[in-house]
């Protein structure tokens, strides 16, 4: 059975890891470096790293950070923030990230992923969607959540997985940093569209939020989340060993 993947994350803003509330209000949290090390020595099945205004800023990510943490951890990195090209896609790889996430790039040029999977392979290409439900339609938002597309999201992630994404994040606004559990309507409807692998982030506030993910949505493949792992609410030992005893399958190192 495949086990089920705990993702801590990290909002990186001017070189320091950042947490916010339905993607505002950011307040500075620690160095990525330090966090990252300490997530890979605490059990993390993988590390999520998002510049998160690079997008908004119209730069490219910070590299020398990344390179830092990707050479202090032993877990896959997957990394996200101003991807528009597949010269961005390169860029990033050769810093050591494992995995490229990309959300503003892809709705910009939705060819993005297509020629990122043909170069690199499926597997190394997420989608990452920032969702929001308006007017009581799921809508795909770009630029650290900012900016509407307009775009329905379950038919947006579909075309991606069809172009050649291995993987969906689905980050919900609706429940990001409120701590009152996943979105378990919008992940379900996103797991029921695709057959690539899915993570659930925005909204865990305790380990039993991540029983009732799993629980309630076999499907989805892992749980992300931050604010919960950065201030020490729920350590990943305390939380894998919670889901072990309910039946669900995780690494327990």
């Amino acid at each position: 059975m495949i086990t089920k993947r705990i993702i801590p994350c990290l909002d990186v803003k001017n070189g320091r890891v950042v947490k916010g509330v339905n993607f505002e209000g950011l307040s500075d949290v620690s160095s990525p470096v330090e966090l990252a090390r300490y997530y890979s020595s605490a059990g993390a099945d993988e590390l999520v790293f998002y510049d998160i205004t690079a997008s908004a800023e119209g730069r490219a990510l910070f590299t020398d950070i990344l390179r830092e943490v990707a050479s202090q951890i032993f877990i896959p990195l997957t990394v996200g923030g101003g991807i528009n090209t597949v010269a961005d896609f390169d860029r990033v790889l050769k810093c050591g990230a494992d995995k490229v996430s990309v959300n503003s790039g892809a709705i910009r040029n939705p060819d993005l992923i297509y020629e990122a999977a043909k170069l690199y392979g499926d597997q190394c290409v997420v989608i990452s969607a920032d969702v929001k439900r308006v007017d009581g339609f799921f809508r795909v938002f770009a630029k650290g959540g900012r900016e509407n597309t307009g775009m329905e999201a379950i038919e947006w992630i579909k075309r991606c997985v069809g172009n050649g994404a291995g993987e969906v994040v689905l980050n919900s606004i609706d429940t990001d940093g409120v701590k009152g559990g996943f979105d378990i309507e919008m992940l379900d409807a996103v797991c029921n569209a695709v057959n690539v692998p899915v993570i659930a982030s925005g909204g865990a506030g305790c380990i039993e939020h991540f029983n009732t993910l799993f629980k309630t949505l076999p499907k989805v493949d892992a749980g992300l989340a931050a604010s919960i792992f950065h201030f020490g609410e729920v350590s990943i030992k305390d939380l894998k060993v919670s889901l072990a005893e309910n039946g669900i399958p995780v690494r327990l190192s």
